[in-house]
Formats: C-alpha cells, sequence, structure tokens
C-alpha cells in the first residue's frame, strides 16, 4: 500500500489588532485559503488543492495555522498565500495577511521549528522588557520553551507521585 504524501505549512496570521485574531476559526482561515488559490491559479489550483487540503490546527491567541494539503500542489497554495489580504469571520471582515514560516513533511518538524522560533522571538523581546519583572517573566518563558525541560519535568513528577505512594 501506499501513502498519501502530504506538506504542512505553518503560518501566522498577522493582524494590525491583536485581539480580532480571537475572531478567527478553521473553518475561515479553510475557506479565505480555498478562495485566494481558485482566483490566483483558476479551476485547476482550485480543484487540485480542494483535496485533501485542510485546517489542521489555528491559535487564535497566537495566530499560528497549521495547514495540511497534498504534496503535489504545496507550492500553488503557498504562493497563492501572499494574495490573502482579509478574512471574512463572523460576520466581520478582518484585514490580515499570511506569512508562512515553514514548509514541513510531519507536524512534528513543524512543530520542533515552532519551539525554535518562539525561542527565538522571547530571546528577541528580553532586551524591550522595560522593568526586572517583565525581564524574569520572558526568562522563564524560554525555560519552558525546550523540550529537555518538559521531559525532566514529568519525570520528576512521576518520581514524586511515587514517593508520596509511598509514605
Amino acid at each position: 500500500m501506499v501513502r498519501v504524501k502530504s506538506r504542512y505549512l505553518l503560518c501566522e496570521v498577522n493582524v494590525s489588532d491583536r485581539s480580532r485574531l480571537l475572531l478567527l476559526d478553521d473553518r475561515t482561515i479553510a475557506v479565505a485559503v480555498k478562495a485566494v488559490v481558485a482566483r490566483t491559479h483558476g479551476d485547476y489550483g482550485a480543484a487540485l488543492c480542494s483535496v485533501g487540503f485542510s485546517v489542521k490546527y489555528l491559535n487564535a491567541h497566537t495566530g499560528i495555522v497549521f495547514l495540511r494539503l497534498p504534496k503535489r500542489c504545496y507550492r500553488l497554495l503557498w504562493s497563492a498565500l501572499p494574495f490573502i489580504t482579509s478574512v471574512e469571520a463572523r460576520g466581520q471582515k478582518i484585514p490580515c495577511f499570511l506569512n508562512c514560516l515553514h514548509v514541513g513533511g510531519t507536524i512534528r518538524t513543524c512543530q520542533k521549528f515552532l519551539i525554535r522560533y518562539n525561542t527565538q522571538q522571547l530571546h528577541r523581546m528580553l532586551p524591550k522588557c522595560k522593568n526586572e519583572e517583565e525581564k524574569q517573566q520572558v526568562r522563564q518563558a524560554i525555560l519552558n520553551c525546550s523540550l529537555t525541560r518538559g521531559k525532566n519535568e514529568a519525570l520528576e513528577d512521576e518520581l514524586g507521585s511515587e514517593e508520596d505512594e509511598g509514605e
């Protein structure tokens, strides 16, 4: 049996007012992407990208989106993303654009890239902090981004629960 190869695009939705991100949902992003592919590449692009296309993940707080599509048409969709200028969500037209951060073969590679990207963003925020409390919060967020720290905390929690049972 042959598996269907897919590509995952990790995109960031950029809006001028961050509070408007909360209005977005995966269906509105999917409709906007399909419409712009149809507009830029015609019926051929729309038909090619509509089969197997889906929005796998949308974080409305950070504006991060995972798009899944067949490997044969990811360049068509990728080339159409700059033409998205607004998204219609809940009766409101939200001016925005999608910035493609990474193209990967699996969700796992996109997640790893996203962790590195978020860590870099936090390091960029550190010099812009105004007081020591903000700096400490950013440093704590940087520590929470690492994968090894998460594994160690899970191990400590597991060991701690075994000690509690022994008493």
